[in-house]
């Protein structure tokens, strides 16, 4: 599974559109489609803000998988 299908999968467990999703994130919608799309992956800053919002709905966000990893 990619990065971009786990932002997906996870996003429509809370019932968000990419728009919402977006907001809570403050990021653009645009963004958040270009995760998905395995177009980008998120800095380390707004992947601690990914984090959190899942941590804060009780659910797991893990990418021990190594699909994401911190561009420096």
């Amino acid at each position: 599974m990619t990065f971009g299908e786990k932002i997906r999968n996870l996003r429509q467990k809370c019932i968000l559109s990419q728009e919402a999703f977006a907001k809570e994130l403050g990021v653009s919608f645009s963004t958040v489609n270009r995760w998905e799309t395995d177009k980008c992956v998120p800095n380390y800053i707004t992947m601690k803000k990914i984090k959190d919002y899942f941590d804060s709905k009780g659910i797991e966000f893990d990418l021990e998988d190594g699909s994401w990893k911190e561009t420096k």
